[in-house]
């Protein structure tokens, strides 16, 4: 798939569409500490940081310093903008090219970012030469072979095709770290509250801030939402939530 271009249209809508309340951003918190030392503070890289919508919720549970680096310029001013926080630096990168010195971090995340890294192979590496020897690795990525089981995929299938053919699969995203010397020490489950209400979930859903609008054309989007709309009686309307795979690796 071709590469998504967030200065184009995305880091326009992003932060209100893909934003997420204290109690989602807690349940990440707590289940990043369960991997992690007790002590504090933590050096944090949030590798792909976008809008900044984790990366102070980062410097407030593990002390910080963090560093969010984002190769998108609009989605980086968007986060110097509206994320700041006095323990929060925000720089230009990629996941090949880190702007922080050898064994600097305590721990790194990829949040929803690994599917469009180009570089497999580099930017492993290149997350190993920064992160701290015994120091560990927050990948949060969807799988080829086991997506989340997201309402609206239910309701229009062909979106859930062109989504899931965005991410690989668990033993090749398990095999891009391995390759590194990353080794993988757990694999866990995080079930998040994602939206209050259905319509709040379908309200966001519509300014299509989820890269999977990107790969479809304007007819298939348009009438998936119709499809949406004609099913809304039968879905729950309450608060909607969503389970994912995080998988969490160590340096040697």
């Amino acid at each position: 798939m071709e590469k998504v271009d967030y200065d184009a249209r995305l880091h326009a809508v992003y932060t209100t569409g893909r934003q997420m309340s204290p109690a989602a951003r807690e349940t990440w918190m707590e289940a990043f500490a369960r991997h992690l030392p007790e002590r504090r503070p933590l050096v944090w890289l949030d590798l792909g940081s976008g809008t900044g919508r984790l990366t102070p919720s980062l410097a407030d549970a593990f002390g910080g310093p963090v560093y969010g680096v984002e190769p998108s310029d609009r989605m980086r001013a968007q986060a110097v903008a509206q994320a700041g926080h006095p323990a929060v630096t925000y720089a230009a990168g990629s996941a090949e090219r880190i702007p922080l010195p050898a064994a600097s971090c305590d721990a790194a995340v990829l949040f929803f970012v690994w599917h469009h890294v180009r570089d497999r192979e580099a930017a492993a590496l290149e997350l190993r030469r920064v992160v701290k020897p015994g120091g560990k690795l927050f990948v949060q990525v969807n799988f080829s072979d086991k997506m989340p089981d997201v309402w609206w995929f239910r309701v229009v299938p062909e979106w859930f095709e062109v989504d899931k053919a965005q991410f690989r699969s668990t033993d090749e995203v398990k095999s891009d770290f391995a390759g590194a010397g990353w080794t993988l020490v757990s694999r866990d489950e995080v079930t998040w509250p994602r939206a209050a209400s259905l319509a709040d979930d379908l309200q966001r859903l519509k300014l299509r801030a989820v890269s999977v609008f990107e790969h479809m054309s304007e007819e298939a989007a348009e009438a998936g939402f119709a499809r949406i709309e004609a099913a809304l009686p039968t879905l729950d309307a309450g608060p909607q939530y969503e389970t994912n795979e995080l998988f969490v690796f160590q340096r040697p």
